[in-house]
């Protein structure tokens, strides 16, 4: 029995009462006792709100989740998390949870950053842990700042954003998280905004049961240093017209009376009046009907397009969701198939070892 397999059978015996009965969790089991420590009113209150009551709801033991932080504010996740946690460096929890994800696959693993961490010092390990698909989730805090260091532009922020580092305006063109991942090739990506909590649960759900990496940007408001970086998404009075929800098989619809939809021929993308909740025959020609399983280069474009189109609402919920193999799944073939079948005799493992340690193979 290898380290994996009694760690296992551990946790399952721990996990079942004297009548057989599964444990139940309660969002206060995944609460630690550490003071939450983040400005009041930051919207990382609700991010962690949301984490805990979803492992409380899919019941995963907290034995078997890991939450690995960079450094930021986003970084201090872990600490409030009643869970393994891994505080690393600068930009480099992506490296820390690809060793972890390949030698300990019982294990749920979050990679917890922010446009800062991720998308500046950190871009390069994360574009990498993406294109691998090791079976990592990621979130990433997106608050167009840096907010640790009170206030500097960051890859995200728009151009010409004036900052404590860009008195003049920052002269910047800003990074789009979701283009990056997508061009890096994920295999799920979502967006999600820190307000709505059920959708943060649905979406955080989601990713667990994804097998490869799940990438989710939280658009959060930095109540000090970026306020209202995210009205239109958030009021009331501009939401319903600037927000998009994805729902499965369902036509993009949005507005006050949930009687418009996207419409786009392949090459342009536009807006048309429909009945609320009407037929699907009462739909125009060239309705997007929603299908997060399309793996398409056109297909993400043009949620990419959407997004960057302030005429037209941003998507959010799960934009993509699809099947591909792991890097660990396609590492453990490797060593299966290749390294003990082939060298099941020991003498010419040993042989083979010395060689291509002496770089002569």
């Amino acid at each position: 029995m290898n380290h994996t397999d009694a760690v296992n059978r551990a946790l399952m015996k721990s996990e079942v009462n004297a009548h057989g009965e599964r444990r139940t969790y309660q969002k206060s089991d995944f609460a630690s006792a550490q003071n939450v420590r983040w400005c009041p009113g930051c919207g990382d209150y609700a991010i962690l709100s949301a984490m805990q009551r979803t492992c409380a709801k899919v019941g995963i033991p907290r034995e078997r989740q890991v939450f690995i932080s960079g450094i930021g504010c986003a970084a201090r996740f872990p600490y409030y998390m009643n869970t393994y946690g891994f505080h690393t460096i600068h930009g480099r929890a992506p490296g820390i949870a690809t060793g972890l994800a390949l030698t300990r696959e019982d294990l749920n693993i979050w990679v917890i950053t922010g446009d800062g961490d991720g998308l500046s010092i950190g871009v390069g390990h994360l574009l990498h842990l993406i294109r691998r698909n090791l079976n990592v989730n990621v979130l990433l805090f997106n608050n167009k700042i840096y907010g640790l260091t009170k206030g500097q532009y960051s890859p995200t922020s728009e151009q010409g954003k004036i900052t404590s580092s860009s008195p003049f305006g920052s002269l910047d063109y800003p990074f789009d998280a979701i283009k990056l991942v997508s061009a890096a090739g994920a295999s799920f990506i979502a967006r999600v905004l820190d307000r709505d909590l059920n959708l943060m649960e649905h979406v955080f759900t989601a990713a667990l049961e994804h097998k490869g990496t799940a990438f989710i940007e939280v658009y959060q408001n930095c109540n000090i240093f970026n306020d209202g970086a995210f009205h239109l998404f958030t009021d009331r009075t501009s939401r319903s017209d600037q927000a998009v929800f994805l729902a499965e098989g369902e036509p993009l619809r949005f507005g006050k009376e949930n009687n418009s939809v996207i419409t786009w021929d392949g090459f342009t993308i536009d807006t048309a009046t429909v009945r609320p909740n009407g037929k699907p025959h009462d739909l125009p020609n060239h309705t997007v009907i929603h299908d997060s399983s399309r793996d398409s280069l056109s297909y993400d474009a043009f949620y990419q397009r959407l997004a960057a189109d302030e005429e037209k609402p941003t998507p959010f919920g799960i934009l993509k969701r699809v099947v591909r193999p792991t890097y660990e799944e396609v590492a453990r073939h490797q060593v299966t198939d290749h390294f003990l079948t082939e060298f099941a005799n020991t003498d010419k493992r040993d042989a083979w070892l010395q060689k291509f340690i002496a770089a002569k193979n």
